[in-house]
């Protein structure tokens, strides 16, 4: 029986380590791809960024485009679990200006996501074209309109127009604001708090319901809507962390 133990402990330490390293190897694939862009980026870099022979990578993922992918779905989980934490810390969280706000502001702290929501080709390169990616945005949109969907019925959001011509709206505003940054002249430049207010701003305007034509949000409602947000999001992660660990 102790033997078993041992064993199963030399297991688990293994496993661990071998996790640890996975992640210093996406670590390094994170930062080189932001400096250089996706199609720029080779493994032997990588390699030598994390400081593990080249053949190491290959241990955890058969291709190159896998040890990216599995890298996506890396920052796609850290988007989601800090979009949890600002609900879960703010009582106004499951207001429209609460859930706009932090699901910007986690946005905006992750250059990757960012990348991806903006389909930004001259940092993700090929990857952009890759199954992967088309699969990203379809399930973007799918959450948004889930959400919507569910705003709607808390009346949280208007439902007096076609829900798909919201979800078009809502995509337009939020990707609006993040691309236009980038044209603008130094007078017109915003920090991120900023921006994210604005952002906050125009949805209200344009998605809020007027407040005649449904009561105000008790403390209540609120609390129910973080929770089932954040509750959707728990299984959103536990499915991709399974996922995840099956494929280290």
């Amino acid at each position: 029986m102790v033997t078993q133990r041992k064993g199963g402990q030399g297991q688990i330490e293994e496993r661990s380590k071998r996790e640890q390293r996975a992640d210093r190897i996406l670590d390094a694939a994170a930062e080189l791809m932001l400096r250089w862009g996706y199609n720029k980026t080779t493994v032997d870099d990588i390699a030598r960024q994390a400081g593990v022979a080249k053949g190491t990578i290959y241990l955890h993922w058969k291709t190159r485009e896998d040890l990216f992918t599995a890298l996506m779905k890396r920052e796609y989980i850290r988007l989601a679990e800090d979009f949890q934490q600002r609900l879960a810390n703010d009582p106004e969280g499951g207001t429209l200006h609460g859930i706009t706000k932090h699901s910007m502001l986690a946005t905006m702290k992750s250059p990757l996501m960012k990348a991806v929501l903006l389909r930004d080709t001259d940092l993700l390169g090929e990857w952009m074209r890759k199954e992967s990616a088309s699969a990203s945005f379809s399930e973007q949109l799918a959450q948004s309109l889930a959400l919507v969907e569910h705003l709607r019925s808390r009346g949280v959001v208007r439902d007096d127009s076609d829900i798909r011509k919201q979800v078009y709206m809502l995509d337009a505003i939020t990707m609006g604001f993040l691309v236009i940054d980038q044209y603008m002249p130094d007078e017109f430049k915003y920090s991120d708090e900023e921006i994210v207010e604005m952002v906050t701003e125009a949805v209200e305007r344009v998605f809020a319901p007027s407040p005649s034509s449904v009561p105000q949000e008790d403390e209540q409602t609120k609390q129910e809507i973080s929770n089932t947000l954040i509750s959707s999001i728990d299984n959103i992660l536990a499915i991709r962390n399974r996922i995840d660990q099956e494929e280290v």
